[in-house]
């Protein structure tokens, strides 16, 4: 049995999931102590097994104000912990260390901010949102561009879509599979100019943030350069995808 070092993991307990797919789903853990977080950062999660402890990094969809942590995870089939996670119910016990990190948070500076994510990439957005939404002072212009193959994969629409000082563009990248989608269509990289030039936002007064697969990442910062944003302007977290020895 691994024994785990309690001056570097907190214990939490899950709470509730949700499943959105067979690989797509959202649990809350309810910790022992308080974890100090900024809207945006990211924490290690981790299991013991074989007489260690496997760890990944993990977006905290929830707000600082929360009594839990939410998160929005991909199963990685050959993962070395998602598999591990996804086969946890509720009750089940887990482990976080004691500090969040990350830098891809809330610029308070920018008059607009253009949020743009894929799939699971949504959860530092979430958190900024929910965060936001008790600190009225801090709102500026957010427009969230969300994109997903399939609508199922909007994990945190209904949510977003509440949102009265929010715009909230989802879009589908494969449409011809639902006839009954009637949103926008294509890949974040495809349809981010058409909302930024949209919404009236332009270099100088606007932030950009793009969460998720490396490739949207990419994508959309070559499209935010292209219309002569700075580079100091974009903002970026990257989600390895499955088969990348970076994945979970």
């Amino acid at each position: 049995m691994t024994e785990v070092d309690s001056t570097r993991y907190l214990q939490g307990e899950i709470t509730a999931r949700r499943d959105l797919t067979v690989d797509l789903w959202t649990f809350r853990v309810r910790l022992a102590e308080p974890l100090r977080f900024t809207p945006g950062q990211y924490v290690a999660v981790a299991l013991p097994a074989a007489g260690r402890m496997i760890e990944r990094p993990y977006s905290i969809c929830s707000a600082p104000h929360e009594t839990e942590l939410e998160f929005f995870v991909e199963l990685v089939p050959n993962g070395a912990l998602t598999p591990r996670l996804y086969g946890l119910d509720v009750g089940a016990v887990l482990y976080l260390r004691r500090a969040a990190k990350g830098r891809f948070v809330f610029d308070p500076a920018a008059a607009n901010h253009l949020m743009i994510a894929s799939v699971t990439g949504v959860a530092p957005y979430v958190s900024m949102v929910r965060d936001l939404a008790r600190r009225p002072d801090l709102r500026r212009r957010l427009l969230i561009l969300h994109a997903a193959s399939n609508p199922v994969e909007l994990g945190y629409s209904q949510e977003l879509s509440e949102v009265p000082w929010l715009e909230y563009v989802p879009t589908v990248s494969r449409p011809w599979l639902f006839p009954d989608w009637i949103g926008e269509r294509g890949r974040a990289e495809d349809v981010v100019r058409k909302y930024a030039d949209g919404a009236g936002f332009v270099p100088g007064d606007t932030t950009v943030y793009a969460c998720g697969n490396p490739q949207m990442v990419r994508n959309v910062r070559g499209v935010i350069e292209r219309a002569a944003y700075p580079r100091a302007a974009f903002r970026e977290e990257m989600f390895w995808p499955p088969g990348n020895p970076f994945a979970a």
